[in-house]
């Protein structure tokens, strides 16, 4: 089943007087548990495509389907339902907030969601634990290492369930050893059913995914699955 579909994707930024063409003309079909990696260079795209696949944003022209439903059109408050329903990100500044404990990080998605207090602190409490951070619950961002801040944000893209985790340069601001602890955890959650995309300049990172989609200029210029 296709989780994620794109036919004749264009998005078009005004700078001024000029137009950016960010993307000029995609088609992708992503399947529901597929390991997605995308690369390429700087300018190609890649941020763009993955705002639209994380429901971000909407194309200037084009279908796009997410989870079953077309989004082509939607509004922001449609976008942000989706989000909040099947995507998780995972970023590579982590973007937690410092005077928060691992926990109450963890939890943020579910207040949006609505979820009562109770149930947030367990599903949180949980989500840590299965990145390995039991043992973390208390502390804040300034109290980790990288690799454990990285922990927290997987967490926080986990704690809703969501069916697609989108990882934009996630070892980024890692050593290659934590990198490495990093992305086990990304192929674990793959071989549990998740459908993993990861953005990368990192052609080792990249090698670990089941397909790899070299965007330059806009379009998909290669495609390999292993």
């Amino acid at each position: 089943m296709s989780i994620l579909e794109f036919e004749g994707v264009r998005k078009t930024y005004r700078v001024g007087d000029q137009e950016i063409h960010a993307l000029d003309g995609i088609n992708l079909r992503i399947e529901e548990g597929e390991f997605v990696a995308i690369i390429g260079p700087s300018g190609s795209g890649k941020s763009t495509l993955m705002h639209l696949l994380g429901c971000l944003d909407t194309p200037t022209e084009g279908r796009m389907a997410v989870c079953g439903t077309d989004l082509s059109r939607a509004s922001a408050d449609e976008l942000a339902r989706m989000r909040n329903r099947e995507v998780g990100f995972v970023f590579q500044s982590f973007n937690l907030l410092p005077r928060l404990d691992v926990v109450s990080n963890i939890e943020l998605p579910l207040i949006y969601s609505g979820v009562p207090a109770r149930e947030r602190r367990e599903r949180a409490t949980g989500a840590a634990r299965r990145v390995g951070l039991g043992d973390r619950l208390a502390n804040r961002p300034t109290q980790l290492s990288g690799g454990q801040c990285q922990r927290v944000a997987i967490a926080r893209a986990l704690v809703n369930n969501p069916r697609i985790v989108f990882g934009d340069e996630p070892t980024g601001n890692l050593d290659s050893a934590t990198g490495r602890n990093i992305l086990e955890i990304f192929k674990e959650l793959h071989a549990s059913g998740k459908t993993i995309i990861l953005v990368t300049h990192d052609s080792s990172i990249a090698s670990q995914a089941g397909r790899v989609i070299e965007l330059r200029d806009g379009r998909i210029a290669r495609e390999e699955r292993s």
